[in-house]
């Protein structure tokens, strides 16, 4: 009898595959002081330097909740790889920007991203990948609709 499958258990398993990949990606190239999370963090707030980024706009981007955000904030600070920074005019609000150590770690992680995600979408047209693509943005869709 074929075993049924469940979307959310395979999506489950196939995202700890590739946090496990990522990780040992690192590890290979002695990137092992940070976390994955905390090198998504870094690689978005590389992407938009130059731009005012906030809490809020990690909490957005990778739909975590404002504690899950807070904490992953203040443990990248002790870190010594964030620093938050006042705004003029709202005290209440800090934006965050990277430090030295984080951009350099930024590097190393940019030069093994292609890599990481040659080996994730090996095998596959840019046709089958922008149809799995748009199953992604549909099942986020699905999930966030409350």
């Amino acid at each position: 009898m074929k075993e049924k499958k469940y979307m959310g258990r395979e999506l489950r398993v196939l995202d700890n595959l590739i946090k496990r990949f990522i990780d040992n990606q690192m590890n290979k190239v002695k990137i092992n002081r940070i976390t994955g999370s905390n090198g998504w963090i870094i690689g978005y707030l590389r992407d938009h330097e130059g731009e005012p980024v906030y809490q809020k706009d990690l909490e957005c981007e990778f739909n975590i909740t404002r504690s899950t955000a807070s904490k992953v904030v203040n443990l990248m600070v002790e870190k010594g790889l964030i620093t938050r920074e006042s705004v003029p005019g709202d005290a209440r609000l800090k934006r965050l920007l990277l430090t030295p150590k984080a951009i350099a770690l930024g590097e190393e992680m940019e030069r093994n991203r292609d890599l990481v995600e040659a080996r994730i979408v090996k095998g596959f047209s840019d046709e089958e990948l922008e149809q799995f693509y748009s199953y992604i943005d549909r099942i986020i869709k699905n999930v966030s609709e409350g």
